[in-house]
């Protein structure tokens, strides 16, 4: 007896990707995150497929004004290295803030991707403005919850 049950794989012509925006002011830095995350590689979907780029777009607003708790404010370090012998360069996430306050939400989510093609793919998804403001008004984002 065989039963012909077969998964169901979404096709490029099905994949849709909608537009979200977030308020990142007052929000953890690691709870905005994971949420963000998620929804880039589409695990809020029904459709979702691990090998398939099934995730929407998203914008994040007041990036420069996101929270970190404890003393990572002072403490956290992020290490980047220009490619030349030596070159190490590392700043704490209040040096950060000030000099590239996006690049602080971009290394929290890019992270939490896959660490392959897809997940680049994925990560051009995202777009960070320091501010309040973004150029996306035509493509309607719609607001996403985070707690």
């Amino acid at each position: 007896m065989s039963i012909s049950a077969s998964t169901h794989f979404p096709k490029g012509a099905e994949l849709e990707s909608d537009w979200f925006v977030v308020d990142a002011k007052d929000k953890v830095l690691g709870r905005l995150a994971t949420r963000v995350a998620a929804v880039l590689r589409g695990k809020h979907k029904p459709t979702f497929t691990p090998f398939l780029d099934t995730g929407d777009h998203v914008i994040v607003l007041n990036a420069r004004h996101v929270h970190v708790t404890g003393k990572k404010e002072t403490d956290k370090e992020f290490h980047r290295h220009t490619g030349y012998l030596g070159n190490m360069r590392t700043v704490n996430v209040s040096r950060l803030r000030e000099k590239h306050p996006a690049r602080l939400v971009e290394d929290a989510v890019r992270g939490m991707l896959p660490k392959n093609r897809l997940g680049r793919a994925m990560f051009r998804k995202l777009r960070v403005y320091a501010d309040g403001d973004h150029p996306h008004q035509g493509q309607k984002p719609k607001p996403l919850p985070v707690k």
